[in-house]
């Protein structure tokens, strides 16, 4: 590889005609976590100008929708909105789209205007970042996937638990396209946890049957939750201790 990675990668995006660089950070991070799949319908936040949005439609052939409050020049088979994400009416735009099943992957490469202060742009970073999380939580489905750019500083492991209590699996990541003097990193979210559920609480159910392993089968908010032990018909308090996308097991409180 060239010396100037930088140079290289402007160089190759423009000979295959992506809009900026970034579009190989984007191939590089799905390939290593599997985040965008064949039919995916993929929503990305401050898109412009459209790199990712290029990859996710390549990766998805699915409904992919570009968000910005930037204009974008229109991508063939993608939906652009220009709007706030951090504004009701923008998600409420992008839920008409994606409808009811909502997005299987959200995306955000957005960094802020940089000012030359670090620990300002760090927070501002961190800001945005959380918007964008705030907006994931809103659209995604559940078991959907997430990846945020943000700059690395005092306040990233916050924002990391923060995206822990929301996703099963979270890791930092640094592909190869960025730069090497570059602060940023991406977190990768995958594997949404409804919020009707989450792990260590501890709810009152009713066991409504019995499974095929014996397990007692309860419902919080229409999400199933085994518990082992549990007899049909019985009202218990229990403690949630695994999560997977459709289901978790609880155990029983004594």
């Amino acid at each position: 590889m060239p010396r100037d990675r930088r140079d290289y990668f402007y160089r190759k995006a423009r000979k295959e005609g992506y809009r900026s660089r970034a579009a190989y950070k984007l191939k590089q991070i799905s390939e290593k976590f599997k985040l965008i799949k064949k039919g995916n319908a993929v929503v990305d936040l401050g898109a412009a100008p459209g790199g990712w949005l290029q990859v996710a439609k390549e990766l998805s052939l699915g409904k992919v929708v570009g968000v910005d409050i930037l204009p974008m020049e229109e991508i063939e088979g993608v939906e652009i909105i220009k709007g706030d994400i951090r504004l009701d009416a923008t998600v409420d735009k992008i839920r008409e789209i994606i409808k009811k099943d909502g997005a299987d992957v959200v995306l955000c490469d957005a960094a802020p205007n940089l000012s030359g202060n670090w620990s300002y742009d760090h927070g501002r970073s961190i800001d945005l970042a959380t918007s964008a999380l705030e907006c994931a939580i809103k659209i995604l489905n559940s078991g959907g996937n997430f990846a945020v750019k943000v700059f690395q500083g005092d306040m990233f492991p916050d924002y990391l638990d923060k995206v822990r209590r929301h996703f099963l699996k979270v890791q930092a990541f640094s592909p190869g396209a960025s730069r090497k003097q570059s602060a940023e990193i991406y977190v990768i979210g995958t594997q949404l946890v409804p919020e009707a559920i989450k792990i260590n609480k501890e709810y009152t159910v009713t066991i409504e049957d019995i499974g095929a392993n014996g397990d007692g089968i309860a419902r919080i908010s229409d999400f199933v939750v085994f518990v082992k032990g549990a007899k049909k018909g019985e009202t218990l308090d229990i403690r949630i201790r695994f999560i997977k996308p459709h289901f978790a097991f609880g155990e029983r409180i004594e």
